[in-house]
């Protein structure tokens, strides 16, 4: 039996709902061939979310809805190719995923496939090209490509080091919600002195980034002159290391 697509607005009741129960609509929708079902439910296996974590399941929904020519499912199933998420790790096959997702429009699949040519991995590396592909990703509100745009002005790939243009873009990048925006931003604001705004956005950048970030801020904090930072720094370790 078929199913009609959901709208919307049904789509944001079902996953904001139980996620047991959300899990089991989104799969019963997919089994009817709702290709943004599928999207979701592979996501649903892949994080374990209402359902046990299935990372090959959930590259096969991905697949499914890709090739239905559904934009982010075929970042998605770069995403699996690239770090080895139920799936063989084809870094090669993984740009050339990105690139299709980049070719619809797709932010993520912009930035991805930007990264990738950055990087050169898994295709010829070309940092102009990925800088062109990351503005296109920022010009959509994707503060993760805003941030990749200050690293380039910043350390000088593709274009001249300057460091205003790369504060900039880190600060917009921080207000997007990005947590590496918001800890460059903080290494920009500490350049200029305004402590005060620095505390708030390595506060924020604590907050929102995962435990291997933190770690690594710890390690720039740690090395910092400022005992204020080396403070904030112990801070951070004592919160991880506190039971939840």
């Amino acid at each position: 039996m078929s199913h009609s697509p959901l709208t919307v607005e049904e789509w944001q009741a079902v996953l904001a709902g139980d996620s047991a129960g959300a899990a089991a609509a989104l799969f019963d929708a997919a089994r009817g061939g709702d290709a943004h079902a599928a999207l979701h439910y592979g996501q649903c296996l892949l994080d374990g979310r209402g359902v046990a974590r299935d990372p090959q399941g959930a590259f096969r929904w991905f697949v499914q809805a890709a090739q239905s020519g559904l934009a982010p499912a075929m970042n998605m199933v770069g995403r699996c190719l690239d770090q080895g998420w139920g799936v063989d790790e084809t870094p090669r096959l993984a740009a050339s995923w990105f690139a299709a997702a980049a070719d619809k429009g797709d932010a993520w699949g912009l930035y991805n496939y930007a990264t990738a040519l950055s990087l050169g991995r898994g295709v010829e590396q070309d940092r102009a090209r990925a800088l062109e592909l990351f503005r296109r990703a920022a010009a959509m509100g994707h503060a993760k490509s805003q941030n990749m745009i200050g690293s380039f002005h910043e350390d000088g790939w593709a274009v001249p080091v300057n460091l205003d243009v790369a504060a900039y873009h880190y600060a917009r990048a921080a207000e997007g919600g990005d947590f590496r925006g918001c800890f460059n931003h903080a290494r920009m604001e500490i350049a200029h002195g305004r402590m005060d705004s620095a505390h708030r956005w390595l506060t924020e950048a604590a907050r929102l980034g995962h435990a291997r970030f933190r770690r690594q801020m710890v390690q720039w904090l740690n090395g910092r002159e400022e005992a204020w930072l080396r403070r904030f720094a112990a801070q951070i370790l004592s919160t991880d290391m506190a039971p939840a």
